[in-house]
């Protein structure tokens, strides 16, 4: 059983950065890792996955702002999040699993609000 745990959320101003973290308990080798988001009242949509060997992939409304990395050394992943903008606000999910949509394991969630 693998545990991921984030950190890295808070609240920070439009325009500004945060970088998350998601540390997993046990080996994550072979599983692609990424981030969800779920903003109140919405589904819970894919923000960005990154694979084994380091191929990525984003949602639309992040590209060019977002980065997602992953140190297999130390079974973390991170997502570097600039110009953030309050639509940005939501809980993120850090997962592993096979591709952008077969979750095997979540993470709790970290809250990230964009606000002035």
């Amino acid at each position: 059983q693998v545990q991921l745990v984030e950190s890295g959320g808070g609240l920070v101003q439009p325009g500004g950065s945060l970088r998350l973290s998601c540390a997993a308990s046990g080996s994550v080798f072979g599983y692609a890792m990424g981030w969800y988001r779920q903003a109140p009242g919405e589904q819970r949509d894919l923000v960005a996955v990154i694979t084994g060997g380091g191929s990525t992939n984003y949602a639309d409304s992040v590209k060019g702002r977002f980065t997602i990395s992953r140190d297999n050394a130390k079974n973390t992943v991170y997502l570097q999040m600039n110009s953030l903008q309050p639509e940005d606000t939501a809980v993120y999910y850090c997962y592993a699993g096979y591709g952008e949509r077969i979750v095997r394991y979540w993470g709790q969630g970290t809250q990230v609000t964009v606000s002035s």
